[in-house]
């Protein structure tokens, strides 16, 4: 498992392209040409993600705007990240 800091904050990763289709996402990495696709939550998700200040902001928000018991949210949150991260498709930053 990787070291996931809640005080960093996501960011993109230049060989990755993401184009959004109705509520739903589709992400290109260009590295490996894989694509990935993401429902609307995976893609709300992310979207938060790479909008805020800190992981930690990005959970707050999202706690916000679903209806979930904020460990469940937490380890989605964390596992997610993980995900994009093993896949290459965003990079963390302090």
């Amino acid at each position: 498992m990787l070291s996931i800091e809640l005080t960093q904050k996501i960011a993109p990763v230049e060989d990755v392209l993401m184009q959004n289709l109705a509520d739903e996402a589709v992400l290109l990495n260009l590295q490996n040409e894989a694509y990935y696709g993401l429902d609307d939550v995976g893609t709300r998700m992310l979207t938060v993600l790479q909008g805020s200040e800190s992981i930690k902001i990005a959970y707050q928000q999202l706690a916000e705007e679903y209806e979930v018991d904020p460990a469940v949210l937490k380890q989605d949150l964390l596992d997610f990240i993980e995900k994009l991260l093993e896949h290459g498709l965003v990079r963390l930053s302090e």
